[in-house]
């Protein structure tokens, strides 16, 4: 069904279709109702894209996320998802799976959808796409590593700050063998917390200390901390780049018969809602989504002109 159809049916011209669901010009009220009922019962619908681009405006943002099976990415895009609603923005959403180059198709998909934003929430961004981001001039904003730079704005998290406050909590416990458990290290999050984790840790001379790397989940987590006790180190205290690493964490353990926290602690970070039916209970450091979804909405529409895009 197109709008051509509806006119016919009417017995009026595109012209006067298009006005009244537009509400772009005076109709009679008659033909305005005749009009409204033809396109319930024929069931037409309006192409949004091509009205938004007509009107030189674009009420779509997109996001990119590292890995939606993770609640943390999941918990950002509701948290965006709402208030983008509430202010009339629709949010189109893709997964990369920490993929750089599903990273790089998917942002390029989307400028071509000529959303009025997009949000990078993958910590797997290369420097080369933040360049052609920026050539764009499209309201980008990017969650976890980088530098922003005139249309591109960064939301960090201070990983250091965090690392330390969860060592120096360990250490008050007593643990000197302490190992940290985290993603590939190709991924941007991953360097960034394993860096903190270095850096924090060589100022306790009497702390031994490894990293170990796996896939992001409760498969890696398991899978890593298995390699760890098995390479003979015995940690007495485990880090967990995120919560949902941390689950992976506490099964291994279980499986190899050591009790948490009795035999060996361990600590999450970002606080999903996991955490809290995590059994036993996961120390974790606390990271509001919710805050973070709302951050990358009022970037990204902070100059609404600028969203608006068309042309």
């Amino acid at each position: 069904m197109q709008l051509r159809d509806v006119a016919v049916k009417a017995k009026v011209s595109v012209a006067t279709v298009s006005r009244i669901l537009n509400e772009s010009g005076p109709v009679k009220s008659s033909t305005r109702t005749r009009v409204l009922r033809l396109v319930r019962e024929l069931n037409y619908h309006q192409n949004l894209l091509a009205r938004s681009l007509a009107k030189g405006e674009n009420r779509c943002l997109g996001m990119i996320a590292s890995n939606l099976e993770n609640p943390f990415f999941l918990d950002i895009l509701v948290s965006l998802e709402s208030i983008a609603s509430m202010r009339g923005y629709e949010v189109v959403v893709a997964n990369t799976n920490y993929q750089p180059s599903k990273l790089v198709s998917s942002a390029r998909l989307m400028i071509g959808r000529r959303i009025a934003g997009l949000a990078l929430i993958a910590t797997e961004t290369n420097a080369a796409l933040l360049h052609e981001l920026e050539g764009s001039g499209l309201p980008v904003v990017v969650y976890g590593v980088g530098m922003g730079a005139g249309n591109v704005s960064i939301i960090n998290t201070n990983y250091l700050n965090g690392m330390h406050k969860v060592v120096k909590y360990l250490r008050s416990l007593g643990h000197r063998r302490l190992a940290f458990v985290c993603q590939p290290l190709a991924v941007g999050s991953a360097l960034e917390q394993k860096k903190a984790f270095l850096d924090v840790t060589r100022h306790f001379p009497e702390v031994e200390y490894t990293v170990v790397a796996d896939d992001d989940g409760p498969h890696g987590g398991q899978q890593a901390t298995s390699q760890l006790l098995a390479s003979g180190f015995g940690p007495t205290a485990i880090i967990s780049a995120n919560d949902y690493i941390a689950l992976g964490v506490l099964r291994a353990l279980r499986e190899h018969s050591l009790r948490v926290p009795e035999a060996v602690s361990v600590t999450g970070h970002d606080n999903i809602t996991f955490s809290d039916f995590a059994y036993p209970a996961l120390t974790t450091l606390d990271v509001s989504r919710k805050q973070i979804g709302h951050m990358v909405f009022e970037a990204l529409v902070a100059d609404d002109g600028k969203c608006q895009r068309g042309g």
